[in-house]
């Protein structure tokens, strides 16, 4: 299975960057071990349209684009699931086990996800009920995938 975070918007260079990528390289090197081939990050430009619907419908189209066929769809949304990480473990592990070739979290723009993109979803995730910066909420996704390889790998990091 090869591991997808497709985001809208870039990070610049500096600390949440350097967090992010240090999560996913943690995250490829100890998937490697349990069937996790790639762990990668694929940044889609934000949408200069001037209505907030617009802008969704481009941000939608660019990242539909980016998911592979047969790819399980995680779709980070406010009003989404809360899960233990141990759950989110075992919702990995399953979509492993059943062969899925390809594993996508979407990250979206301020103005949220396509509607095609939500209902699109295996699964609808929110880290809570507050309202995250689009840079932590990136480095969260790679420390989350990087904690669902650890327990599904046995290693005691998820306990940290």
């Amino acid at each position: 299975m090869r591991l997808l975070v497709a985001a809208v918007g870039r990070l610049k260079r500096g600390p949440e960057r350097d967090l992010a990528e240090r999560y996913g390289e943690r995250a490829a090197k100890a998937g490697r071990a349990i069937g996790i081939r790639a762990v990668t990050i694929k940044e889609i430009d934000e949408s200069r349209a001037s209505r907030a619907n617009d802008r969704i419908v481009e941000e939608g189209a660019k990242l539909t684009a980016v998911i592979p066929p047969q790819a399980v769809v995680i779709a980070l949304d406010e009003r989404g699931e809360t899960l233990t990480s141990e759950a989110f473990a075992q919702r990995i592990g399953r979509w492993r086990d059943q062969g899925r070739p390809d594993l996508v979290v979407l990250i979206g723009g301020p103005d949220g996800l396509a509607p095609e993109l939500l209902a699109k979803a295996a699964l609808r995730l929110a880290f809570g009920q507050m309202t995250w910066p689009h840079q932590l909420v990136r480095i969260m996704a790679f420390e989350q995938l990087y904690r669902a390889i650890a327990i599904l790998s046995g290693h005691p990091y998820h306990r940290a």
